[in-house]
């Protein structure tokens, strides 16, 4: 079978469904699995050619992939700018309190309205961003505590994260064999980390961005500028 961005993810979905995870994890969503659906049409719409810039996140947020499908998927920006809506379905076991509810969801992921939102004042039309760029997750899951806190990956407990990281380094390095990029930029301190160590030895420039959520205080005082900043720091010009 040819490599392509939908084989990659289905590698990736499948492998990272058999891990398990222990407290304080209570619950694991895996939306390239329920939300297939809007994730295939995000690669197939966005995800041909090759690109010369990739941006990797870290893992989906419960507001924003895990509802949608799409890396940083506000509903809102997905639905509207991407032009991407599709049926998601259910986790096999869900959390009470942080329910999938698709794109009927309400809540908005402040992350991606920001990154989409950017990226949509730059470029104005998504074929014009897409041209150059393209956006994953490192991880495909979402870790919830029994309360319903977010967990991310960096913190998990233990030798819990060596399957998951041997994982997902394997399908980013397949991703950026496939999609031949310049740059390859973490978006955040530790997607940063992994793109170091899953490309180490491929030529291609690594480097690193501000994420754009509102725990971080940095993001906050104007992200669009400050990410726009921290690219030409890194040789891309916009």
């Amino acid at each position: 079978m040819t490599e392509n961005l939908a084989q990659i993810a289905v590698d990736l979905a499948r492998q990272a469904d058999v891990l398990s995870f222990g407290a304080p994890v209570s619950h694991v969503y895996n939306p390239l699995m329920y939300a297939w659906k809007p994730h295939v049409l995000y690669l197939n719409r966005f995800g041909t050619g090759s690109k010369e810039i990739i941006l990797v996140g870290m893992n989906p947020g419960p507001w924003g992939m895990a509802q949608t499908g799409v890396p940083f998927g506000d509903i809102e920006m997905v639905r509207e700018w991407l032009s991407i809506e599709a049926q998601v379905d259910s986790p096999p076991v869900s959390h009470p309190r942080r329910p999938v509810e698709g794109f009927h969801c309400r809540r908005r992921e402040v992350s991606g309205r920001r990154l989409w939102g950017w990226a949509r004042s730059r470029f104005g039309e998504p074929e014009n961003f897409f041209r150059r760029f393209f956006v994953a997750n490192y991880c495909p899951l979402c870790f919830l505590e029994e309360s319903g806190r977010n967990r991310t990956p960096d913190k998990l407990p233990g030798r819990e994260p060596e399957a998951l990281l041997a994982v997902c380094d394997r399908a980013l390095y397949r991703t950026v064999l496939l999609k031949r990029p310049r740059y390859v930029i973490g978006i955040g301190k530790f997607a940063a980390e992994r793109v170091s160590s899953a490309l180490a030895g491929l030529s291609v420039s690594t480097g690193r961005v501000t994420h754009p959520s509102p725990a971080n205080p940095r993001a906050n005082r104007g992200w669009a500028t400050l990410v726009e900043k921290e690219l030409a720091e890194l040789g891309i010009a916009l």
